[in-house]
């Protein structure tokens, strides 16, 4: 086995669900509105979490997707590799006259898959706040009516080249399930080959963690 596969922290999608069991009673505190996912790693967490969000009698949070990138390829002489960019690319972003989504007096939940440098967070909140501030003004409301939260599986213990705002960071407004070592984090919906990545999981203890339960 490579030194790179030794390095690699695989990650199961039964670990991921039950992360998300884990936080969803802390997140239901903060009574989310609305569900910002970051695609493509904040897709499937978003979904899982608004199953345990879910409170009888009530409708579901509702999803958005916006797809923002920090990595580019480099060339072929190179590896043909994904190398962490410095710019945000918005590639889609919430067409707010088609959803009708109103962002103004809302809790938004933001749900990535891991905070790594947090350049793409702060992106996100940073441009959201921007559209909040504008939807605002054309209905004469106040901006800080609206409250943002994120979510994350994994928090990376390392310098972070970005910052969050104090109203999500020091308000118990950030969920990070885990904090883990800078290391590669190889997550399911990634891989090819999904047999070897449980094994793998399994060999790390990174699979099943709670006690299962019976409904």
């Amino acid at each position: 086995m490579s030194d790179e596969e030794v390095n690699k922290m695989y990650i199961s999608y039964n670990n991921i669900h039950q992360l998300c069991q884990e936080q969803a009673d802390k997140i239901k505190q903060f009574k989310p509105d609305l569900i910002i996912a970051i695609g493509g790693g904040g897709f499937i967490p978003a979904r899982m979490l608004r199953s345990f969000l879910k409170e009888p009698g009530q409708p579901n949070v509702r999803i958005m997707a916006i797809i923002l990138s920090l990595y580019e390829e480099v060339s072929a002489e190179d590896g043909g590799v994904d190398v962490i960019g410095h710019q945000v690319v918005r590639t889609q972003w919430i067409d707010y006259n088609q959803s009708k989504v109103d962002l103004v007096g809302k809790n938004v939940l933001i749900i990535d898959e891991v905070d790594d440098t947090r350049t793409t967070l702060h992106y996100a909140v940073s441009e959201l706040k921007k559209d909040v501030a504008e939807q605002a003004k054309a209905k004469g409301a106040d901006p800080n009516a609206t409250k943002f939260g994120i979510f994350v599986l994994h928090d990376k213990q390392k310098p972070k080249k970005a910052d969050l705002p104090d109203e999500i960071m020091k308000t118990g407004n950030y969920f990070a399930a885990r904090t883990v070592p800078d290391a590669w984090i190889a997550y399911p919906w990634e891989s090819t080959d999904i047999v070897y990545h449980q094994k793998r999981a399994e060999e790390q203890g990174n699979d099943v963690f709670l006690p299962s339960t019976t409904e």
